[in-house]
């Protein structure tokens, strides 16, 4: 039977502050094809869900550079994900970005509705600050980023078995 934990917020936003500058070694650096953005907020909400939702295709895992998910480093694929998963690892809806807690995500995108950064809340609020990688950055405020569109993810718990 299925259950529904909380998400540990304070580990996700920890491992964000342990790696924001460096590359855990565990996983594959997706810098210069296409951005490690969404793999390192994968990584961290994995250290604050400790599952990964291994469904085919659909999923969101990370075995290996050849055996992940879509979902672990694609920007809509996440949001795809969280927002639609309705088994096994983290879940969220959208929400606005001023009710986003730490931990939570933030997506940018452009004005032609391209999806194309994801970013983990390191300290919420009306102008939240924000840790990354691609454009490495740790605590960095929401506002100095330039962008035509913003959708927040709120995490709302953990499913396991």
């Amino acid at each position: 039977m299925m259950t529904t934990v909380s998400y540990n917020r304070e580990k996700a936003v920890s491992y964000a502050e342990k790696w924001a500058f460096s590359r855990n070694p565990r996983y594959m650096s997706f810098d210069g094809i296409g951005g490690d953005c969404t793999s390192f907020v994968s990584q961290c909400l994995y250290a604050g869900s400790g599952v990964m939702n291994y469904t085919p295709v659909m999923g969101w895992y990370y075995n290996s550079a050849a055996d992940r998910a879509p979902a672990w480093s694609g920007v809509p694929y996440l949001y795809q994900f969280l927002t639609g998963n309705r088994s096994v690892g983290p879940f969220a809806h959208e929400a606005a970005i001023e009710k986003l807690e730490l931990g939570d995500i933030i997506q940018l995108g452009d004005a032609s509705g391209k999806w194309y950064h994801s970013l983990l809340v390191c300290k919420a609020g009306a102008n939240p600050y924000v840790t990354t990688h691609t454009f490495d950055a740790w605590m960095r405020p929401l506002s100095s980023y330039t962008y035509a569109n913003a959708r927040g993810l709120h995490i709302e718990g953990v499913r396991n078995w």
